[in-house]
């Protein structure tokens, strides 16, 4: 990068993706996202085991296909498409077609059965998976000035910020719908101080990325799975932030870290689709942190430990506070009758659990 674009005054759009995605951006680095953080796929092979679980329960739901997609969007180095390769049944993995949707190169020694591919592919049948995916989309982020005016965040190479124009047109739109930053009704002039510094990541990007993956797949489920929050609670201040060999960091858009933030995905939604939380989405694909029975110890102690160490896996991913409390987002594609049933593999729940 040359001096004059390192000092050079960017969007965080615009910043993001080449400090992400640019030749030398940080998801181009030899050790991967796993060098850095641990997302639900790190986190366990129950993760992997659940996702297959319900590629199973889409395939039956489809009619068992002559072929069966499996998108792993943003794969990193293709672990969860591996894993979910490895815990499917015989007469299910022999008509999967698995797809790694990545940016960057190819692992030398990935399975051969999967397809490494820049875009998700079109015209699918099957369940399209994309973990943490949504959050690494980059997007502008607004501020409210000292009027209450929301402002985008321009940000030089070394992470300093300053205001530039006010947002307008469809960023405009969509902070306006989905996470205003200004109140024009009676009172707004004085209650603009109020609100100065109040931040937005402006999400249009993600709901365009979103629906693009959707309209890949002709029949199936496509799930995002990722750390959100919804209308009448967004953060007030944004979530934009860094993250570097294991720890959270500022967001300095230079390719040294991960730049990432929270999803709405209540504003990702397309019409039919759906938000529960992955601690009832795994809990129904047979994911539980319950503790083995004490009797298992005294019948067959190996049995008793493997089972207490699943448990605990399981409680981190499902954990309140933690990784239980991520969204998945269910977009069903197909005739109505279709949707319905692809819906009914995992939405059947408790108020409190739906988001």
């Amino acid at each position: 990068m040359t001096d004059r674009t390192a000092g050079e005054w960017r969007g965080w759009r615009e910043a993001a993706e080449e400090a992400l995605y640019g030749p030398s951006g940080f998801y181009r680095r030899p050790e991967g996202p796993a060098g850095h953080f641990r997302t639900s796929v790190h986190a366990s092979p129950l993760f992997a085991g659940a996702v297959a679980r319900l590629l199973c329960r889409v395939d039956a739901a489809l009619g068992h296909p002559a072929a069966l997609a499996f998108v792993d969007m943003a794969a990193g180095r293709g672990e969860l498409v591996t894993g979910v390769l490895a815990e499917l049944p015989a007469d299910v993995a022999s008509r999967v077609r698995a797809y790694a949707v990545e940016r960057a190169d190819r692992p030398r020694d990935l399975d051969h059965r999967i397809e490494w591919c820049a875009e998700p592919p079109k015209g699918i049948t099957g369940l399209l998976f994309a973990n943490e995916w949504l959050d690494n989309v980059p997007l502008d982020v607004a501020e409210a000035d000292a009027q209450g005016v929301a402002r985008l965040v321009l940000v030089r190479r070394d992470g300093t910020e300053r205001l530039g124009e006010p947002v307008a047109g469809a960023d405009g739109e969509w902070l306006r719908r989905w996470w205003p930053l200004a109140d024009d009704g009676p009172g707004a002039r004085e209650e603009a101080g109020l609100r100065e510094g109040f931040r937005a990541e402006i999400g249009l990007p993600r709901d365009f990325a979103w629906a693009a993956a959707v309209a890949g797949l002709d029949r199936g489920l496509a799930v995002a799975a990722d750390y959100a929050h919804r209308a009448g609670a967004r953060p007030p201040f944004g979530t934009l932030t860094g993250f570097r060999a294991g720890r959270e960091t500022a967001p300095v858009p230079d390719g040294s870290c991960d730049i990432t933030a929270h999803v709405a995905l209540d504003a990702c939604r397309l019409p039919g689709g759906r938000v529960i939380t992955q601690r009832h989405a795994l809990r129904a694909l047979g994911v539980s942190g319950a503790r083995p029975s004490l009797s298992l110890a005294s019948t067959d102690p190996t049995a008793y430990v493997r089972a207490l160490a699943g448990a605990g896996a399981a409680a981190e991913l499902t954990a309140p506070g933690g990784l239980g409390d991520f969204g998945w987002l269910l977009q069903p594609a197909g005739d109505p009758e279709l949707r319905g049933r692809l819906l009914g593999l995992l939405v059947d729940v408790p108020d409190d659990e739906e988001q």
